[in-house]
């Protein structure tokens, strides 16, 4: 068997730790965005909602082109297989993305009522899709994909739509969801704040139901099959158990705790999948001998190290940048933002975007 490099190992931490990082942020984002067409009742809720995450929806869009970037710099061959299997799902995800971020630039630019209404669902399928398709992308990574022994996909579309795939895209998204409701809980006020409030509490057992179904799935997923990782039973027990703990500080309003129970619920979600992986990247469900790992997918050892010096320079000043920004617009979204004297709303059309 080949020498497994400290490097590779390390690499693999950081990309499951990008993942995490990107879904704990990114997260809030998808939730929010499923939630506008129904949460706000007029237009100042509607834009109550999208300022709540105007200043740092796109930031948290960077990490996953870190995730990607260190992927394909660390493992080529995972990078190149992930893309070849699952290029209509990544395309999806990417659609989703651009419509995401199309309609938060442009919905302010014109006043028409029913253009901004068109916005406001092209922000919720551009949330909806990559929610659910992460989602359904990592279960299928963990589960195995058919791929031979060139390491090439040899499956099809109905391949990654199989049951435990789709029991991972409505786990992904439901937990989103729920993720999204608490962080309007915590920064709204007056009553959308309150709706968000009631979404959320209403979210909380159902979703700490279906995360215990996926995480079980999960579990016994490990037990049948081969070369599978030890993930320690308190992560995924955690997982469920932060959810079932959200509940009750939501009815106390202690919407901040909750919503770290909400990040911490997917934090420990995405580690237990990572730990089931490792030592590979992606599983091979046609012959365990097929799937790609940390040795045979690495890049060199000099490409490694080279990657390894450059990451720790750049990635502590960029995660100090987004908290100080995070930190900057802190402060709760309240309706007399948007109240403004009859002489400033006949420029509201013109005026910057509520996220800039």
């Amino acid at each position: 068997m080949p020498h497994t490099d400290g490097l590779q190992i390390l690499w693999f931490g950081v990309i499951a730790l990008l993942w995490i990082y990107y879904f704990f942020l990114e997260g809030f984002d998808f939730g929010v965005g499923m939630l506008l067409p129904f949460i706000g009742r007029d237009e100042i809720e509607r834009r109550m909602v999208i300022r709540s995450i105007g200043p740092v929806w796109d930031g948290n869009e960077v990490w996953l082109i870190f995730a990607g970037g260190a992927t394909f710099a660390a493992f080529p061959l995972w990078y190149a297989t992930l893309f070849s299997a699952f290029y209509i799902p990544l395309f999806l995800i990417l659609v989703g993305l651009i419509l995401r971020g199309v309609s938060f630039e442009f919905r302010h630019q014109k006043d028409d009522e029913r253009w901004r209404h068109r916005c406001d669902w092209m922000t919720f399928v551009g949330s909806l899709l990559p929610a659910v398709l992460w989602g359904v992308a990592f279960a299928d990574i963990v589960q195995g994909i058919p791929i031979n022994a060139q390491h090439q996909f040899t499956g099809s579309l109905l391949d990654l739509l199989n049951p435990y795939g789709l029991l991972g895209g409505l786990t992904f998204g439901l937990l989103f969801l729920l993720h999204g409701a608490t962080y309007l809980s915590m920064k709204l006020t007056d009553a959308v704040g309150e709706r968000a409030h009631t979404v959320a509490s209403r979210l909380a057992w159902p979703a700490a139901f279906v995360v215990l179904g996926f995480l079980t799935y999960t579990f016994i997923n490990a037990v049948t099959s081969n070369n599978t990782g030890v993930v320690p039973g308190p992560i995924p027990i955690g997982a469920v158990a932060l959810i079932g703990v959200s509940a009750p500080l939501l009815r106390g309003r202690f919407h901040g705790w909750a919503f770290l129970c909400t990040g911490g619920a997917i934090t420990l979600m995405v580690a237990t999948i990572f730990l089931n992986l490792y030592p590979r990247v992606l599983a091979s469900s046609t012959n365990a001998a097929n799937s790609l790992t940390i040795v045979n997918a690495s890049a060199s050892h000099y490409s490694l190290t080279v990657i390894t010096i450059v990451a720790a320079i750049f990635l502590p000043i960029v995660i100090l940048y987004q908290a100080w920004a995070y930190w900057v617009f802190r402060q709760r979204v309240t309706r007399e933002e948007f109240e403004l004297p009859k002489i400033f709303q006949k420029r509201t059309p013109q005026s910057k975007p509520d996220g800039a």
